[in-house]
């Protein structure tokens, strides 16, 4: 394992390892806040009712 870090050198190699990770930290955050379940900033948006469902009355009771 010793003779890996003599073909690659340790510092590159970890800033490398961590400019990948926050990069993917990044995306995976981004990619939950667009959902409507994991979106912790704006909360679970309302329901949009349908414009059918507002149009028609409901039957009178009898």
């Amino acid at each position: 394992m010793w003779r890996l870090w003599l073909l690659f050198d340790p510092r590159r190699v970890l800033v490398a390892l961590f400019t990948f990770l926050f990069g993917l930290a990044l995306l995976i955050h981004f990619i939950l806040l667009s959902t409507d379940r994991f979106n912790w900033i704006e909360g679970p948006r309302a329901m949009k009712v349908s414009s059918a469902a507002q149009l028609s009355p409901l039957p009178p009771k009898k």
